[in-house]
């Protein structure tokens, strides 16, 4: 059974403790796969997703609801604002890498656009 966003969606960020190797090749191809929702892998290192808005005040308000996931999470992305547009970066410091918790938090804020 294939896998989706939302299967990522419904799990729980893991607070990585370090010692682990970060997600490399084909782990990050099958997990982008599932993710889809246009978050792209950079470098495999971390993953960015760009969300447009018809305003200022929708872009703050999604900054806002990812902020708070964020806090519920334990796990905290860059989150870049600016008029009709937010930015969002996530990668597991600890290991300067990717996690599939990283995936997790992905997948979440990407059902929060239409929240």
């Amino acid at each position: 059974m294939e896998k989706t966003m939302s299967d990522l969606a419904s799990k729980q960020c893991v607070p990585c403790r370090g010692g682990v190797p970060p997600l490399a090749g084909d782990e990050l191809v099958t997990y982008q796969q599932q993710l889809g929702g246009g978050w792209q892998v950079v470098d495999e290192h971390h993953l960015e997703r760009e969300y447009r808005f018809a305003d200022f005040r929708q872009a703050l308000d999604f900054t806002l609801r990812v902020g708070e996931m964020a806090e519920e999470q334990d796990h905290h992305p860059d989150i870049f604002l600016t008029w009709g547009l937010v930015k969002v970066t996530i990668w597991t410091h600890k290991i300067d890498g990717l996690t599939e918790s990283d995936f997790v938090f992905a997948a979440k804020a990407g059902q929060l656009v239409s929240a």
